[in-house]
């Protein structure tokens, strides 16, 4: 059985606590209150709850820590060298239309690095963990990226940019990058979860994901469960992934060359 620390432990419980209001909102979609905060995005009572009840129990016990919260922006800390990076409801989208198919991110960055992450998907009871030098885990199982080192064996993902969204040329990378991926592999997937599709890469699920203009809440917790199964994250230039980068590669390292020289011809 997979032991999770004291710090892990912290994160996981608090994810647990915010997602028993999620469900329950979730099961009432239709009547919450709902603002707009941009072009087809969106703002929900819940997600600002599950936000602040990750705050209360994080601040508990570690009430020295800084956050970067996906709703409220930063919060500075005593200690400048911790801060939890948090997506309270990733998949908001899907959550406001009644798809089954969104979580709650939680990473912890130390002096600037990644060193602990938690995905919970409060639907299927699935928490995704992973902490530096320990692995990644789903509940207890210890998660490895897939074998498959064949695009045309290879199951992909990514995320499609919306109104509001990459425009200025963006759209039109993104259809280029997509017939680049869909002429040699298995096929691409859109979800709705950037979170998700990054703790799917690390169970082998998912071959690889691509996606850009992402926020550094979506990838946190993500990017360190994919490199501790196994797996590479960089940009598409092949620079290591930095939260904040224009855009994310990830995949094991069998498809990895291919798939990001696909993506980086898509550019030219």
């Amino acid at each position: 059985m997979a032991l999770r620390s004291p710090t892990v432990n912290v994160m996981a419980m608090a994810a647990e606590k915010a997602a028993r209001a999620l469900v329950r909102d979730f099961g009432e979609v239709d009547q919450l209150q709902v603002s707009r905060k941009g072009p087809a995005d969106f703002v929900s009572t819940a997600d600002m709850k599950a936000e602040k009840t990750l705050v209360r129990e994080l601040q508990k016990a570690r009430p020295n820590f800084g956050f970067l919260l996906e709703e409220q922006g930063e919060i500075a800390g005593v200690d400048p060298m911790n801060r939890w990076i948090i997506d309270p409801l990733d998949g908001t989208t899907n959550f406001l239309h009644g798809l089954p198919h969104f979580a709650i991110s939680i990473a912890l960055e130390y002096n600037k690095e990644i060193i602990a992450g938690v995905i919970y998907d409060p639907i299927r009871d699935e928490m995704f963990w992973s902490e530096r030098g320990q692995g990644a885990y789903l509940n207890d199982k210890r998660l490895r990226v897939s074998g498959h080192d064949k695009l045309d064996d290879s199951l992909f993902a990514t995320g499609i940019p919306f109104k509001g969204v990459l425009e200025d040329g963006g759209h039109q990378l993104f259809v280029r990058q997509l017939e680049q991926i869909m002429a040699v592999s298995s096929g691409v997937r859109r979800w709705g979860s950037a979170a998700l599709d990054l703790a799917y890469i690390a169970a082998g699920r998912y071959d690889g994901y691509w996606e850009n203009g992402l926020n550094p809440w979506d990838v946190a917790a993500g990017i360190l469960m994919v490199r501790e199964a196994g797996g590479l994250v960089t940009d598409i230039a092949g620079r290591r992934y930095e939260l904040g980068a224009a855009n994310i590669c990830a995949s094991n390292d069998g498809v990895h060359q291919q798939f990001r020289n696909l993506l980086r011809d898509a550019e030219a």
